[in-house]
């Protein structure tokens, strides 16, 4: 759907361009979701693991700003994953005001196993595009992410 705003042709374009992602964005993680990669865990458990697993430990802090959730809301996160046991949280011990968090073997079991479904869950999504185009894509997400950044 389009947008009904009437304004110059410049706001007129973005504006679809933004519809287009957001549907794009909500239309593919609906898909995603409904391939059940992840049993039992949110997206944001799901990420903090995955994360655990491909960077190994470290401090909250860094684990919110590297998956761009509030200190608030990765708080609550680890929580629920130290309740389920998949998660341990230690004083750092370069930095005994900070908190390192890491994987629990329970933890690194669970998300070896359910990655690789994950993989070829999007795999499958995004071969609807040619291998240039998802290049293509990735560049263009990469220099819209960062556009405030510069």
């Amino acid at each position: 759907m389009p947008t009904h705003y009437t304004g110059t042709a410049q706001q007129t374009l973005a504006l679809n361009t933004f519809i287009k992602l957001n549907r794009a964005c909500d239309s593919l993680n609906a898909r995603l979701a409904a391939r059940n990669t992840h049993p039992g865990l949110s997206v944001s458990q799901f990420s903090v693991l995955e994360a655990l697993l491909h960077l190994g430990p470290m401090c909250q802090r860094e684990l919110g700003s590297k998956l761009l959730k509030s200190n608030a809301n990765i708080t609550l996160v680890i929580d629920n994953l130290e309740k389920l046991h998949l998660v341990k949280r230690e004083i750092n011990p370069d930095d005994r005001r900070k908190f390192q968090i890491s994987l629990t073997n329970a933890g690194r079991d669970l998300i070896s196993s359910i990655f690789p479904k994950h993989v070829e869950a999007i795999v499958a999504e995004l071969s609807v595009l040619e291998p240039t185009e998802q290049q293509l894509l990735g560049d263009l997400c990469r220099k819209l992410g960062k556009s405030s950044q510069e």
